[in-house]
């Protein structure tokens, strides 16, 4: 593969961030104060459950710096957010099942994209605590009792 090929991590952290940004579905209002877009511990969860691995920061940073370089994403003040080019492309992809959509999305960037590259860096402790904010939110947090009266006296 050369140097300026797609990588399979590329089209992996694409298919996060469509996945964590709903492709489109839960856009927000212009008025809303929030923007639209998701943050890196949603692309982090998201690509974890599509490769059963967290990313690590190099893995982030070249993927997205092609991928916003080729204009299918962009990040700005930490929100990750797919382009109209990007959501083209995934709504035009071939069908596939789930197990295949990575390497079906990274056969589509290889035919009708080239790499870009972006000057976008990720801080490695940016990376972590994406990395911490992801692992606290996926611990079960334990059940209470439906009988459980905290601070209430009895008797």
């Amino acid at each position: 593969m050369g140097e300026n090929d797609w990588r399979r991590t590329d089209a992996w952290i694409f298919v996060a961030l469509v996945i964590a940004s709903g492709a489109g579905r839960h856009r927000r209002a212009a008025a809303t104060r929030r923007p639209e877009g998701v943050r890196l511990a949603d692309v982090l969860s998201t690509a974890d459950y599509l490769n059963r691995a967290i990313p690590e920061r190099h893995e982030v940073e070249g993927a997205v710096r092609r991928l916003a370089g080729a204009g299918l994403v962009s990040v700005s003040d930490g929100w990750f957010r797919i382009t109209p080019d990007g959501e083209r492309l995934w709504r035009t992809r071939p069908s596939a099942g789930l197990g295949t959509t990575v390497d079906t999305v990274q056969g589509v960037l290889s035919r009708r994209h080239a790499p870009g590259e972006s000057d976008w860096h990720l801080a490695e402790h940016d990376h972590a605590a994406a990395v911490q904010e992801y692992v606290v939110r996926s611990i079960p947090m334990p059940r209470r009792s439906p009988e459980d009266h905290s601070g209430q006296r009895t008797g």
